[in-house]
């Protein structure tokens, strides 16, 4: 899986909570997202949310839910956002050693992962600053992440992506010889 975090845009909360919704990526109130997509198909597979932006990193989300439900050796591709918990994660550098072919398979899967985020904002519910409820915001991005999920299997596909697990699994056990091989394919 692919991992990313997207804000979108709500209302002002009271001056007291300002804080607490604060988005650095547009300098205002927001609510986060933590969406997941399978590498292989580009499907949307998770989403979760809403967060208020400023007490919610991409780390911890991802920490508090969806990495509990990884198996054993499952790790997920994601931006630097989430560096620091490589048992869970690949970053942009790690377990590439600057290998060409390591290093633009991971660039292809987090670009995919960024349009596939910039399409959900295609929605101009998303685009735009939600002025009504922030649970009713939570409905209202499932519904899109639903909506984008059918257009790519109705004729508005994703780039596919080339990415070979084995080749990074295998740089992951050479970086890593301590650990036990537990791939059962």
């Amino acid at each position: 899986m692919s991992v990313d975090g997207t804000d979108c845009r709500v209302k002002r909360p009271k001056p007291s909570e300002f804080r607490k919704y604060y988005s650095h990526k547009f300098k205002g109130a927001g609510l986060r997202y933590e969406v997941a997509l399978c590498i292989q198909t580009g499907n949307i597979v998770w989403v979760n949310g809403p967060f208020p932006c400023g007490r919610h990193p991409d780390i911890n989300i991802f920490l508090q839910d969806l990495a509990t439900l990884l198996e054993d050796g499952e790790r997920v591709e994601a931006d630097d956002g989430y560096r620091g918990w490589p048992k869970y994660v690949d970053t942009p550098k790690s377990n590439c050693e600057n290998k060409p072919e390591i290093v633009t398979q991971k660039k292809q899967v987090r670009a995919r992962h960024e349009h596939v985020n910039s399409r959900l904002k295609t929605f101009k519910v998303l685009a735009d600053c939600f002025h009504q409820s922030y649970d009713m915001h939570g409905l209202v991005f499932r519904c899109v992440a639903i909506i984008t999920q059918i257009s790519f299997e109705t004729g508005n596909p994703l780039p596919s992506v080339f990415y070979n697990h084995r080749v990074i699994s295998a740089n992951i056990e050479e970086t890593n010889p301590s650990e036990e091989d537990s791939e059962d394919e």
